[in-house]
């Protein structure tokens, strides 16, 4: 059964311990650290044919990097107004997810993030409530979408690292 949005919020915001721009600040870094000597074929293979390779998770960091810089944009410009929603599994097919250079997508989503936290740390405190009406999660603060997203971060490095591990252990000792 899939997962409801009021749950994946529950699921990715309980991930958030500590400050979320200093989350979000870190995971440029940390990503370039986990894939720096990991070949790009291993970085396109996928642990199993329902799970995302770490390029196509790349990708999809990319990506949402691209949908949080308008969201956040959207709101500040115009409180109150509707956030749509979109359909990762839709993106990562249509998109070609698994074509794309994994470096590249970590470069773009390294940027884009430089952008973001760019706009984020020059908010006013009355800013950070401004808030959207998000398609599935109803009313979401600025506030609030940064700490989804510092959550967001954490999950897909831990999923990150858990495939780097299980290859690591799966293959054999030289």
């Amino acid at each position: 059964m899939a997962e409801t949005a009021q749950q994946y919020m529950k699921r990715i915001l309980s991930k958030v311990d500590g400050d979320p721009l200093t989350i979000q600040a870190a995971t440029k870094p940390a990503l370039e650290h986990l894939i720096r000597e990991v070949p790009a074929a291993h970085l396109k293979r996928r642990p199993s044919p329902d799970h995302w390779s770490i390029g196509e998770i790349l990708a999809h960091l990319a990506d949402a990097e691209i949908v949080t810089a308008f969201r956040i944009r959207k709101i500040l410009s115009e409180p109150g107004s509707i956030i749509s929603a979109y359909d990762q599994d839709l993106w990562e097919a249509n998109l070609n997810y698994k074509a794309r250079d994994p470096f590249q997508s970590a470069r773009e989503f390294g940027l884009l993030r430089d952008m973001n936290l760019a706009v984020l740390h020059n908010l006013t405190e009355e800013q950070w409530e401004h808030y959207g009406m998000h398609e599935e999660r109803g009313r979401e603060s600025v506030r609030q979408l940064v700490r989804l997203c510092a959550g967001h971060d954490i999950n897909h490095l831990k999923q990150i690292e858990v495939i780097l591990k299980d290859s690591d252990s799966s293959r054999p000792a030289a």
